[in-house]
């Protein structure tokens, strides 16, 4: 093989990677916790909503998660766009990621609260606690707690599912490199970075979920459980 390596012409765009990796991180941050939120809302309302809203959000569940991001993004941004609502191409990027992410983490954090044990449930009723209080602090807390580890991985590749967005006009690392490649053609040198980075990012994200673990779920710390 004769291929000689350049790596020196594609890091001489080492501040646009910067920045492409400032944008997947604020993607993925937004999303992250827009999502989350929204997703929980939506086990909540799925496992103690009434009948009509369960379904609804049912329907909202399986249409996402059997549809892809990109086409999921095309019609949020391009789609909307053509029947008037038009929307800036980074808040159509994180409206469409926090859609996508926010099924996903219906579906994990539901099977947290079907994993909480009736019992703990009347335990909580004799002690006196309010319905508001059972929910969260028997509840939700206690399931958020149990399924933590998938959600972080989730997240993880939420951040990595933002390559996608380059297809939509999103500015993130993965659209990027599209341009560098354009500039160098070093189109294999250019990849190698882009693995570089992204396992650099994968890495980060992973050591803030733990650190996040390691400060909320202070008693599952001290139980010495792993996060």
């Amino acid at each position: 093989m004769n291929y000689q390596f350049d790596f020196q012409s594609v890091l001489a765009y080492w501040p646009m990677f910067l920045d492409g990796a400032w944008t997947t991180l604020q993607l993925s941050f937004w999303a992250t916790l827009v999502g989350f939120v929204f997703g929980v809302l939506c086990a909540v309302a799925r496992t103690g909503g009434p009948t009509w809203l369960r379904k609804l959000v049912g329907a909202y569940v399986e249409f996402i998660r059997n549809t892809p991001l990109l086409i999921q993004s095309y019609f949020l941004i391009f789609g909307m766009s053509s029947i008037g609502i038009r929307m800036p191409i980074m808040f159509g990027a994180v409206l469409a990621l926090v859609i996508n992410i926010g099924a996903y983490t219906c579906e994990i954090v539901r099977a947290g609260i079907d994993s909480i044990h009736k019992g703990q449930l009347e335990a909580a009723q004799c002690l006196g606690l309010s319905p508001g209080q059972v929910y969260w602090h028997v509840i939700l807390r206690p399931a958020v707690e149990r399924v933590y580890p998938a959600l972080a991985s989730q997240y993880v590749l939420l951040m990595l599912a933002t390559s996608i967005l380059s297809a939509v006009g999103a500015n993130e690392l993965f659209g990027v490199s599209n341009q560098v490649q354009a500039n160098t053609f070093r189109n294999f040198e250019v990849f190698i970075v882009l693995w570089v980075l992204y396992l650099c990012l994968s890495a980060l994200v992973r050591l803030v979920f733990w650190l996040v673990g390691q400060f909320v779920f202070v008693r599952r710390r001290k139980l010495g459980t792993s996060l």
